[in-house]
């Protein structure tokens, strides 16, 4: 006997022996030990899902004088009859080549004609979506009205194509997809009825390949099954189905998701010089970049892509280190080529094109790209957010807080470096101004006002007439804008004459440096920009995340005593577009950050 490939060898003969369609195999089967047998049935769905395998085994099992569970017993004359194919109560017609109006009033007239053996006479009609406008008409009235003795199969992989009065005159049946362990498990099956020793991940690549249908992973088992003598190994079933490299294509897909667009095409023309096919080479990178995106989101992903553990090993490295935003993006731009390639004349520009396109972002202003270069700029904040200052003899300051509204990244800096002696404070500086001549810690305010509601500066209650309780926090403020107390700030320092404007912000940068070890502190002060009030120092910054660290009271005192030391007394921090408290604001405030202090406004 010629040899049988598999898919036909191992046609199933019995429901029990269909992977899957449960939903469609009990219907059928109640039908047939209830005896209640329907007219038309319509069998449509994917390819290679057993369509026409249950169409067979159900008219059979219609015949069968002594059916099983809703199968054939394959002992009656029968059934005996329709499995040597010698009876004439069962007849496939296929649509494709028999699509005319005579082929259908052909049939129409066979049909009146009685069962030879069996209770039905069962046509069934494969690919039935082909037959022309005319023949469906044709087909129309004795398909509603057959004799009792005839049985109506339909199978199709189009069912849109059906007109809807066909349509409304069958019992339709949804075939779906069979899920990739059915799959494996079947053709494991087959192999060891075969004799054939395997690998588990060359089983699972060509059930992969298979994609849902039986059909066609039978074909390319046939076909593995024949390329080697021995064992079937995963690298065989590899060559068989003319994947490129896989060492290749991760190279490839890691350059283009790091946007190393120069690696990339140089890897793609290596791909092509070996003879690997445009097509082939499109659809392997957008496999990888979907196996990618399940390794990355998908828990126990190594069971559901079934490679080998260190091809798996390298697919979770290249998934851990892609961006999620830059993935996604990659795998619709490479979809994208797939279905230009078959309409183009150009295949391999629209390859290189993708490539070019995917490794590059920056030259895109789609919301993909968008997000995937706000996600690399997110991560490089993340680093500098997370460095330490400077050290050795270094003279350059550690790179500025980034604006980002995540300030607990900025305070966590601080903590790790405010315990580590500043690399400034083994610099020599050079002496302060010495000469007395401004007098600081007045409680004016700019516009001549005072606290107790006086207009006279000489009504201004100083902080030695005040109770000391209530004198603490206002000691070094010089309007609305007070200064936090420090516990370790050192006694006031003498009047000194007030700094050249011009010169000011540097003499405080170098106070700062001097009297605080604080290394974050001193790089967010340097960013800070400076203008007077009048005798107020307004330091201004753009950054909410260093406003936010500057306003914690430490910071603040620390601050307040370096201006001290230079003999200002008064000043501000502000959010440039942010607007002014108000003086009750500030004051509420001031009670809220004191208070385990008793605090009195007059």
């Amino acid at each position: 006997m010629a040899y049988l490939a598999l898919y036909r060898a191992f046609r199933p003969e019995r429901l029990d022996e269909v992977v899957r369609q449960e939903h469609i195999i009990r219907i059928l089967r109640n039908q047939i030990e209830n005896d209640r047998v329907g007219h038309a049935y319509l069998f449509c769905g994917p390819r290679g899902t057993g369509k026409t395998s249950i169409a067979k085994i159900f008219a059979r099992a219609v015949n069968c004088e002594h059916p099983v569970n809703g199968s054939p017993c394959g002992a009656c004359p029968s059934c005996k009859a329709l499995a040597a194919g010698n009876s004439l109560d069962v007849v496939e017609i296929d649509a494709a080549s028999n699509n005319g109006v005579d082929e259908m009033r052909d049939l129409r007239e066979k049909v009146q004609y009685p069962p030879v053996n069996g209770r039905y006479k069962v046509y069934i009609v494969d690919e039935v979506h082909m037959l022309s406008a005319g023949a469906f008409n044709a087909l129309l009235k004795t398909l509603e009205e057959p004799p009792k003795h005839a049985v109506f199969i339909l199978a199709t992989t189009e069912a849109q194509k059906i007109p809807a009065t066909i349509l409304s005159r069958c019992m339709r049946f949804d075939f779906k997809l069979i899920p990739q362990e059915d799959l494996e498990e079947h053709l494991k099956k087959i192999l060891k009825k075969l004799g054939k020793p395997y690998e588990e991940e060359a089983v699972a690549a060509i059930a992969r390949a298979g994609a849902g249908s039986v059909r066609d992973t039978l074909s390319i088992a046939d076909v593995c099954v024949s390329y080697e003598s021995g064992k079937l190994t995963y690298a065989s079933v590899n060559a068989v189905l003319g994947s490129a490299d896989f060492s290749v294509m991760a190279d490839l897909s890691e350059a283009v998701l790091r946007g190393d667009m120069p690696a990339a095409l140089s890897l793609t023309e290596k791909a092509l010089s070996e003879g690997k096919g445009v097509g082939v080479l499109t659809r392997d990178i957008l496999r990888f970049l979907n196996h990618c995106a399940v390794a990355k989101m998908c828990r126990g992903a190594d069971k559901i892509l079934a490679f080998p553990a260190e091809m798996f090993e390298r697919i979770k490295t290249a998934a851990d280190a892609a961006d999620g935003h830059r993935l996604l993006r990659a795998t619709e731009i490479f979809a994208e080529a797939e279905s230009r390639l078959r309409y183009s004349s150009s295949a391999r520009i629209v390859l290189e094109t993708a490539v070019v396109k995917a490794s590059m972002p920056e030259t895109d202003r789609d919301v993909q790209s968008l997000f995937a270069r706000v996600s690399a700029l997110e991560a490089q904040v993340k680093d500098l957010a997370g460095g330490s200052v400077a050290t050795g003899t270094e003279k350059t300051p550690a790179a500025p807080v980034p604006a980002s509204p995540v300030s607990e990244r900025a305070e966590s800096a601080e903590r790790e470096t405010a315990a580590t002696p500043s690399p400034w404070d083994e610099e020599e500086l050079p002496p302060l101004p010495d000469e007395p001549i401004f007098d600081g810690g007045g409680m004016r305010e700019t516009d001549g006002t005072v606290f107790g509601g006086a207009k006279k500066e000489t009504e201004t209650p100083s902080p030695a007439a005040m109770p000391h309780e209530t004198a603490a926090p206002f000691a070094a403020a010089g309007s609305h804008e007070t200064v936090m107390p420090s516990e370790t700030a050192a006694p006031a320092a003498p009047p000194v004459a007030p700094p050249d404007k011009g010169k000011a912000f540097g003499m405080f940068l170098r106070s700062l440096r001097k009297n605080s070890r604080n290394g974050v502190l001193f790089t967010m002060c340097s960013e800070l920009d400076c203008a007077f009030e009048g005798e107020k120092m307004v330091l201004t910054t753009t950054s909410e995340t260093i406003f936010r660290s500057l306003e914690r009271a430490e910071h603040r005192a620390a601050v307040a005593q370096s201006l001290q030391a230079i003999g200002i007394t008064s000043f501000d921090i502000r959010l440039r577009g942010r607007t002014e408290e108000s003086f009750a604001e500030k004051a509420e405030r001031l009670k809220a950050d004191f208070a385990d202090i008793p605090v009195e406004i007059k």
